[in-house]
């Protein structure tokens, strides 16, 4: 049977724990952002940039203008409050009274606000790439509705706004949030030009300054990576990954590492590839001499079987 001394005894050795001056020890319930708060703000900002799929099950109401309004003002009310509170983390603000922070909040707050009709134009375009580059798809309300990379760039779109103004932390739990639900993690800082598609999507990662064009396709799997990031935080603000021209396809499992690699326009990436250096324009990328090979474990069939696959292999869907 517990006993009350063995409950307080536990209680005691890991509150005497929390003494030890760490990181991990600091006790800052109110300095912190709301995670449940920002993918509710997320949630919101969904509606507001396509009204007509997402239903705000908080109120009823008659007309859009009314829907909306209210949304608008959720948003600016919580988004104020949670920039506000990861400004402190900005080094040139962590001096700065809560005056100050509030006064700043509300600035980026509107003017990310204002960028809203940018974000549904860029986003127009990824779900017209979308439907176009995916033949299983029937409809686009279907993309909307189910599409994992679709509500990954949704999301990455609406961070992106964010870190271009230096809004520490948020625009990193909106992507990650995307990231666990959909396998699809697209960093925040990343450029993305207009009609990008991600097919089915899983295991996607897209690095910090990785540059990426107009019209590109990438499918599962895919990385766009740093070399190496053994530097630490001497690698800050350099540019570790790489540069994707517009027109380019990277099929599944595919790695491209590097701040100096570029991709050049109209450039086909086979599945599997790994490259560490440019690719001209117009080339097509595939893993030479890829073989199966059968080991049989009938009494009958006791000799191995090697399968040459012909140059079309690599295009794995």
């Amino acid at each position: 049977m517990v006993k009350n001394e063995d409950i307080k005894n536990v209680t005691d050795k890991i509150l005497s724990d929390y003494n030890g001056g760490r990181t991990i020890d600091a006790i800052k319930h109110f300095e912190h952002p709301d995670k449940k708060t920002i993918v509710d703000i997320l949630e919101k900002l969904r509606a507001v940039i396509i009204p007509g799929y997402f239903e705000n099950t908080e109120h009823r109401f008659y007309t859009v203008q009314s829907n909306i309004s209210t949304l608008i003002e959720d948003v600016i009310y919580n988004l104020i409050k949670q920039i506000t509170i990861v400004l402190k983390y900005d080094p040139e603000l962590e001096d700065k009274d809560y005056d100050f922070l509030r006064q700043r909040a509300e600035e980026i707050t509107f003017d990310f606000l204002n960028s809203i009709p940018m974000i549904r134009e860029y986003i127009e375009t990824d779900l017209e790439a979308s439907y176009e580059g995916d033949p299983a798809a029937y409809n686009k309300d279907e993309i909307i509705c189910t599409y994992p990379g679709f509500f990954a760039i949704l999301t990455y779109r609406i961070a992106h706004e964010l870190f271009l103004r230096k809004v520490p932390l948020i625009p990193r739990i909106m992507t990650e949030h995307a990231h666990s639900l959909t396998g699809i993690d697209i960093h925040p800082g990343t450029t993305i030009g207009k009609y990008f598609f991600i097919d089915h999507g899983t295991g996607i990662v897209i690095g910090e300054t990785t540059v990426i064009g107009n019209n590109v396709r990438v499918y599962q799997g895919v990385t766009l990576g740093a070399l190496s990031t053994r530097g630490g935080q001497s690698l800050r603000n350099k540019k570790r990954h790489p540069t994707i021209h517009d027109n380019v396809t990277i099929y599944s499992g595919a790695s491209i590492l590097g701040g100096d690699t570029v991709i050049g326009k109209d450039a086909v990436i086979g599945g599997n590839a790994f490259i560490t250096s440019s690719i001209p324009e117009g080339a097509k990328v595939s893993v030479k001499s890829q073989e199966l090979r059968y080991n049989y474990s009938s009494k009958s069939k006791d000799e191995d079987k090697t399968v040459e696959l012909d140059d079309t292999w690599f295009y794995i869907i």
